[in-house]
């Protein structure tokens, strides 16, 4: 969320992103489980048996999310359903193994430590792979992302990513902007420090932006973009991506056949060109990879 690179739910209007950050924090409904996407993808036996046994017999995988980072994963309209590119290909990757998904709504910061619980039986999220992370979980990588800063139209308050000092910075509490990317400026603005707005949702930081209570927002790479296209002309990229990294997604520590097997369905997903149209779906085939890795080095 690079640690996570991740960008939020945005709507056409100030109005429509309030709701949609009301509607995102309400994470109560139990979407239950899905049923693997519409497009053709055939189950693998012999991935299937390299299921977890908890998996096996119930049938379905539970999926720990943050339903607030389109397009990556974002609540649809009726508030319970979690839709999204991240969604559409791990769903994929479910019919691989002859199995459903069921997606969880939960806050961020809280689904590493749900699926070390085992509330979870794994978490997609936008997790960026870093050390830190893989410490506690095994990740496997599926897209890159980097980091974008966004503004109001014309830059207004004259933000300078590499000088914004004293200036109002919005972003998703938990991500790789606020625990990564920020701290490093900040050390270069002495006592004329950034103002961070941090905020439990990406759409809520989006917002402030629009509203003109943040001067500026940085987040992932596809969900910045994301929410540009969907403000109405209300934001403008600022700058650059820079930072792309993998995202990964995040398993228990030491289900290594389970992660190796998801790895394989990938690549045949990619070879079979349904890994392709789930990115394109979305609009976000830029972050396409080939190289689909357990815990890969930085």
């Amino acid at each position: 969320m690079n640690v996570r690179i991740k960008l939020g739910v945005v709507a056409a209007s100030v109005a429509a992103l309030a709701l949609s950050a009301c509607g995102s924090s309400s994470l109560s409904g139990d979407p239950g489980a899905q049923e693997a996407p519409s497009v053709s993808v055939s189950e693998n036996v012999d991935l299937a048996s390299k299921l977890p046994e908890s998996i096996k017999s119930a049938g379905v995988i539970k999926i720990g999310t943050d339903p607030t980072y389109a397009p990556n994963e974002f609540l649809a309209a009726d508030g319970k359903t979690v839709q999204g590119f991240e969604v559409d290909l791990f769903n994929q990757v479910a019919a691989k193994f002859g199995v459903k998904t069921q997606w969880e709504p939960s806050k961020f910061g809280s689904i590493i430590t749900g699926v070390t619980g085992k509330k979870y039986d794994m978490g997609i999220s936008s997790f960026t792979i870093n050390p830190e992370r893989m410490k506690e979980v095994d990740m496997v990588s599926y897209f890159k992302a980097g980091t974008q800063w966004a503004t109001q139209p014309g830059n207004p308050k004259g933000i300078d990513p590499e000088n914004a000092c004293g200036k109002n910075v919005a972003v998703q509490t938990g991500t790789v902007q606020e625990t990564d990317d920020l701290p490093v400026r900040q050390k270069k603005c002495g006592s004329n420090k950034i103002n961070v707005l941090s905020y439990d949702s990406q759409a809520q930081a989006t917002s402030a932006v629009v509203t003109g209570k943040a001067d500026a927002m940085l987040a992932d790479s596809p969900v910045g973009a994301y929410a540009v296209k969907q403000s109405g002309g209300k934001l403008e990229p600022l700058g650059d991506i820079y930072d792309a990294a993998p995202y990964g997604f995040v398993l228990p520590k030491g289900e290594t056949e389970f992660a190796q097997a998801i790895v394989e369905a990938l690549k045949q997903l990619e070879q079979e060109g349904t890994y392709k149209a789930a990115l394109e779906k979305w609009g976000v085939e830029q972050g396409a990879i080939s190289d689909f890795t357990v815990n890969p080095s930085s």
